[in-house]
């Protein structure tokens, strides 16, 4: 048993909170064991200036994260696992993924009580093509404008009048102690959450299997196989951030309910589906809803969208 083990965490109120929620797990597991938090800036909290999908996506969260993993500066990293590319640098595994937080988008406005309410041409932010691409399909009167930025930050925008809605990921709200700014709840139906969301992952080497060990009390079953589920549907539709897709398992029993959907950027098309089965092989759901979407459209679309980047 390792006299210490070091958080890699990025330096956002959020990210810190994250970390210090592992953190605590961990020293009452461990109270022996020494836990400790290194900040970390990434690329992605420098670079504000641009979309997440011009720049290179949401891995740009991770990967300075990851160097200090294999530098040996750090021993853990903690995720929100929907900022984690789908696919992982060699050398290195997601040993635990957490309980779920609420896996919802959050609608926040300080004068309207929800996006139908919102008068044609409201101003909505986001930094999500995700949601975009359902915002404009589902409300294409509304002026869907890009928001980057911490969840303070975003909140500032909004009460500052620079926007007349704003949706961010409730999990992140209420982490943070702000459901009371959470206007609104949105249903899946409305807004399909990113894969993974509302969960945290906790990153190692493959080979510090010390860690892995230690770190298996702290997933949580469930939420790993619907999370499972969500990222090997969005592997197969090479799922980023170039991508609008947004997958959302739940479990049923023993078996797991995947919901998926791909997207054009302006919600002009989306492809959507739904498929059930045995949970001890959802990894396979995943796969088999994203072949199902594929033929009925989501191919064309995806061609479109490497084409156009």
């Amino acid at each position: 048993m390792p006299e210490r083990i070091v958080i890699a965490s990025r330096e956002s109120a959020l990210a810190l909170w994250q970390a210090r929620h592992i953190q605590a797990q961990l020293a009452g597991l461990y109270p022996r064991i020494r836990i400790e938090i290194l900040g970390v800036t990434t690329e992605g909290d420098r670079r504000l200036d641009a979309s997440l999908a011009k720049i290179g996506g949401k891995g740009l969260f991770v990967k300075e994260l990851e160097e200090a993993l294999a530098s040996g500066r750090a021993d853990i990293a903690v995720h929100s696992v929907k900022d984690v590319p789908m696919v992982l640098a060699p050398g290195l595994t997601l040993a635990a993924i957490g309980a779920r937080e609420d896996p919802r988008d959050a609608f926040v406005s300080n004068r309207h009580p929800d996006l139908a309410a919102l008068p044609a041409g409201a101003r909505v932010g986001t930094s999500s093509l995700r949601r975009e691409c359902q915002l404009r399909a589902r409300h294409p009167r509304l002026r869907v404008e890009p928001l980057r930025g911490n969840v303070p930050t975003r909140l500032k925008k909004l009460d500052e009048g620079r926007f007349d809605a704003v949706l961010l990921a409730a999990a992140g709200l209420k982490r943070l102690g702000l459901d009371d700014r959470i206007t609104r709840l949105l249903t899946p139906s409305e807004s399909l959450p990113a894969p993974g969301q509302g969960a945290l992952g906790i990153e190692c080497l493959e080979g510090r299997a010390d860690l892995v060990e230690l770190l298996a009390p702290l997933n949580h079953d469930a939420t790993a196989r619907c999370v499972g589920a969500e990222r090997a549907f969005s592997r197969a539709l090479s799922g980023s951030c170039n991508v609008p897709l947004g997958a959302y398992a739940e479990p049923e029993g023993s078996r797991v309910r995947l919901r998926g959907f791909v997207g054009a950027p302006d919600g002009s098309r989306l492809v959507s589906g739904e498929l059930e089965g045995p949970g001890d092989g959802a990894e396979a759901l995943g796969t088999a809803l994203a072949d199902q979407l594929k033929a009925q459209g989501a191919a064309d679309i995806l061609a479109q969208l490497q084409t156009s980047s």
